[in-house]
């Protein structure tokens, strides 16, 4: 664990300074966490709701589902903890998030409203004279 020294009271201020201004996620790492962003599997909140000048991110990544977890190639570092995000970049994850709950929305949407048995079973006469 890393220490502060106590007498020396800009240092510590220098530090909470750091930790509120959160950090930047790489490119890589990034995508990873806006692509589980998009899917519904981060958390968000205010690193401070109380500090209006605060606008860091506390994120928690979730385990993505088996099926997704088969397609996206997530980093163990970043997938199951907590991270601080930067101003930036949380608005672009908050962003993301709601792009992907609307698009799966109107995904959930379009699925309910599916006839899945007429398109098997009545055909016109002009789609059964095509297939032949």
């Amino acid at each position: 664990m890393r220490t502060i020294k106590l007498t020396d009271f800009n240092e510590v201020k220098n530090e909470l300074r750091r930790y509120k201004a959160g950090k930047k996620l790489d490119i890589n790492q990034f995508n990873q966490v806006a692509r589980l962003a998009w899917l519904g599997k981060v958390v968000m909140q205010p690193l401070e709701p109380t500090d209006p000048e605060c606008e860091s991110m506390l994120i928690y990544v979730d385990y993505p589902d088996e099926m997704a977890q088969h397609f996206l190639n997530t980093d163990q570092d970043l997938i199951g903890h907590m991270h601080i995000v930067d101003r930036e970049q949380s608005k672009a994850l908050i962003k993301v998030l709601e792009l992907g709950v609307r698009e799966r929305a109107a995904l959930y949407q379009d699925l309910k409203n599916r006839d899945f048995y007429f398109n098997h079973f009545y055909q016109s006469p002009e789609s059964e004279q095509d297939s032949e």
